[in-house]
């Protein structure tokens, strides 16, 4: 009589370890998926600098320092593909700020604001900007769920055996959460 309950209590606790072990595979792939999608947009945006400091370049000669900034921090960083996801991220916030400062001082060239070059490659930052953000959205709410099943009891017991941590947010830099100044 005892044997059998032991047996169940022994199969009870197998079956829930089972269940939340696959359900930590399932939201680990989810996360690297979020991130995958993401890392498209990321990529997209990095090979776009280039382009976009060189058009600035010509119409910009003596805005030098900027535009050094902004290169030499796209070519200090190693190869994109060799990054770590983490690294992805940091190097992220430090290149949207770049871009910022680029764009702002954009403004101040109303012919190259006219430029079709420049307006084209603004439009398709833009428009991978806002790629970025969405999948931004996408991947915070899968670290969401993943990071709750990492620390809620009992799964957090399982993640502690598994060896599963907390993924880092994709959090907005402190550039992106300033007051934008709007000068008349």
């Amino acid at each position: 009589m005892w044997l059998y309950i032991i047996i169940a209590i022994i199969t009870v606790i197998l079956i829930a370890f089972l269940v939340t072990y696959n359900s930590f595979v399932r939201l680990n792939n989810q996360v690297k998926e979020a991130f995958s999608t993401m890392d498209v947009y990321l990529k997209k945006r990095w090979d776009l600098i280039p382009n976009i400091v060189e058009t600035v370049k010509g119409y910009a000669k003596h805005e030098e320092d900027t535009l050094k900034e902004i290169v030499d921090l796209r070519n200090s960083i190693k190869l994109y593909d060799n990054l770590s996801s983490e690294e992805k991220i940091k190097t992220n916030e430090e290149i949207a700020s770049g871009l910022g400062k680029l764009m702002v001082l954009a403004e101040s060239y109303p012919e190259l604001k006219a430029a079709d070059n420049f307006k084209n490659l603004s439009k398709e930052l833009s428009k991978v900007e806002d790629e970025i953000a969405n999948s931004r959205k996408y991947y915070n709410a899968v670290v969401k769920n993943f990071n709750n099943k990492v620390e809620m009891i009992p799964s957090n017991i399982i993640a502690k055996i598994l060896g599963y941590k907390t993924k880092k947010m994709f959090e907005a830099t402190s550039e992106e959460k300033e007051n934008i100044k709007v000068e008349i």
